[in-house]
């Protein structure tokens, strides 16, 4: 009858060391799968995060992608490695309404496009419309942009300060300029009659360009833009076009693509593709079909989309996990026994498994291991087992095989 309670006492004891030694990190300190209270206790690229789906109770998960770069290096073609991309990276939550029009379309990711490439999304997929004489980002349907589908960039305080400081300067809407109006509510349209909304996205990236001199970025269009010249006037406004890696020295018939490095050293950092074929000839933009077979090797580039029809943020937690890299395995196969290059999701960063999906694709592409990181382990084996090889007196070595040793 004693042995009861004594065991309930040893029962509870256990659960709250259990629960001390789990949340006893704290500033910084936590690693992944802590059990963490905010963002700041975990270390760096984590942050803290809940998932239902996957795990119990609130912990530290990755923020940040593997930089391939810096763990290897970036010798080899382009399509020798691997690249985390957003679904419909402008469609982000709680961005700014247009006119204070609710908006009433999905959302795909939580971040801003410059958070997006700041955590290692390296390739951005956009829905560009015509929209207002300008080209928008929408995320709507039948080709046709609307207010309740579009889609505009936080304005930074810093524009906000200018445009109202130099109203009496500025030739506007005058509807916008005199009445007694709700900042939040009108700031989007007086913004778009004053200085256009074109460069509200391709302003980030070019930022992002011109800060990482050593990075590549790609956009995959779903295009929709009729207007002639309509892209390359957005990428020209936005100085992207110093960036452009030109048409004709994409990849051919399934051969490698220029090497990464060339690329870096020649500035031609900005890859785009366009769904429309004929902007190939007018334009310069590279033509990419919509709906590719997988194992159409006459592409050397392989991209894996793994998003639902309508995106909701809770299953994404358990998706972008085990589930993504198992379909990134299935896809392999049928690629012709390719790995993606480029893998898309909604939200990205819930849970951290796109980051872990990466990993696994550089490892299979770069050393065909499972991870990145063992390929390094590997680099630096040989590295040194090279360095001693170079350092041993063969003659000697066959001298004492000869004699038995």
């Amino acid at each position: 009858m004693g042995f009861q309670p004594n065991l309930v006492m040893i029962t509870v004891a256990l659960f709250f060391i259990f629960k001390l030694a789990t949340a006893a990190c704290s500033n910084g300190q936590c690693r992944l799968l802590d059990e963490c209270s905010t963002d700041k206790d975990c270390a760096s690229g984590l942050y803290c995060f809940s998932c239902p789906e996957g795990f119990f109770g609130i912990r530290c998960v990755r923020s940040k992608i593997t930089d391939q770069f810096k763990l290897l290096n970036n010798s080899l073609p382009f399509n020798k490695y691997a690249f985390l991309t957003t679904h419909n990276s402008f469609a982000i939550e709680n961005e700014t309404l247009l006119g204070g029009i609710p908006r009433f379309t999905f959302t795909n990711q939580e971040d801003s496009v410059t958070q997006q490439l700041n955590n290692g999304v390296r390739a951005l997929m956009l829905d560009t419309y015509d929209f207002k004489g300008d080209v928008w980002l929408c995320h709507s349907i039948a080709g046709q942009c609307h207010e309740l589908t579009a889609f505009v960039r936080k304005y930074s305080t810093q524009l906000i300060i200018f445009v109202f400081a130099f109203f009496n300067l500025i030739n506007c809407n005058k509807k916008f300029i005199c009445e007694r109006i709700a900042l939040h509510t009108y700031l989007p349209l007086i913004l778009e009659k004053c200085i256009g909304t074109s460069y509200r996205y391709t302003e980030e990236i070019e930022s992002f360009l011109s800060s990482n001199p050593s990075e590549v970025v790609t956009l995959i269009l779903e295009d929709y833009v009729q207007a002639p010249k309509g892209l390359t006037n957005v990428f020209t406004k936005a100085g992207l076009m110093k960036y452009w890696f030109p048409v004709k020295k994409h990849a051919q018939s399934g051969q490698d693509w220029p090497l990464l490095s060339d690329m870096v050293a020649k500035n031609q950092r900005l890859i785009v593709f366009t769904s429309i074929q004929a902007k190939e000839q007018t334009e310069g933009i590279a033509y990419r079909a919509e709906s590719s077979p997988l194992d159409e090797e006459s592409r050397s580039l392989v991209l894996v989309n793994y998003f639902q029809s309508a995106p909701v943020k809770e299953p994404t937690c358990e998706h972008n996990s085990g589930d993504l890299i198992n379909m990134l395995r299935t896809c392999y196969g049928a690629a012709g026994n390719r790995w993606a290059n480029f893998v898309a999701v909604d939200y990205y960063k819930v849970r951290g498994g796109a980051f872990q999906a990466v990993d696994t694709l550089n490892g299979k592409l770069l050393c065909g291991c499972d991870d990145i990181h063992a390929c390094a382990l590997e680099l630096s084996f040989l590295n040194k087992f090279f360095y001693l090889a170079g350092r041993i007196d063969f003659r000697s070595l066959q001298f004492l095989t000869r004699s038995g040793w």
